[in-house]
């Protein structure tokens, strides 16, 4: 039996639950069956000249490393919106979805107070016509760091998604 952040049945609070890979959760004794399905979330890849925006993450998970703008899409939200009410949130900047690129999407691994998520990120670009950009929200973000493409260490990175659509879509050209 795995061990899963899930310990007992939801259903009827039996402890004989057992896990597939941390997404199917059933329990025997009910026959109750629990799917913890991935989360939708979008990630933002502001360009100007050779750069890349990264926000330096300033909560957990991987706090100290470095991220995109973007985060979880809320119910009743599709992508494109959610992608220009974080960048309102995270940057201060008005976005029209028409000026969203969509790039891909790429799944991705969130530790979240010891409860493992699994998310799909939808990757978008945004052509800046200038670099200046400034933190709207401090307490999720502790520094905006412009670095162009040659600069950019995969290794300072934290989330295994934004490492990979970097790496292929952008350094690889």
């Amino acid at each position: 039996m795995e061990k899963s952040f899930i310990t007992y049945c939801p259903n009827c609070a039996s402890k004989a639950v057992v896990v597939e890979n941390n997404f199917k959760i059933q329990c025997p004794s009910c026959h109750y069956t629990l799917y913890h399905n991935i989360a939708a979330a979008v990630a933002l890849i502001f360009t100007f000249e050779d750069k890349i925006l990264f926000t330096e993450r300033n909560v957990e998970p991987d706090k100290g490393k470095l991220d995109l703008p973007g985060g979880f899409i809320d119910p009743d939200e599709n992508a494109e919106a959610a992608a220009c009410r974080e960048v309102w949130e995270e940057l201060g900047i008005e976005l029209n979805k028409k000026q969203l690129k969509y790039i891909t999407t790429a799944p991705n691994n969130y530790l979240y107070k010891n409860v493992p998520y699994r998310t799909m990120d939808i990757f978008y670009e945004i052509s800046m016509s200038t670099d200046t950009i400034h933190i709207q929200a401090p307490d999720e973000i502790s520094k905006l760091i412009w670095l162009k493409k040659s600069e950019i260490d995969l290794n300072k990175i934290g989330f295994i998604s934004v490492k990979n659509v970097i790496s292929e879509y952008y350094l690889s050209k």
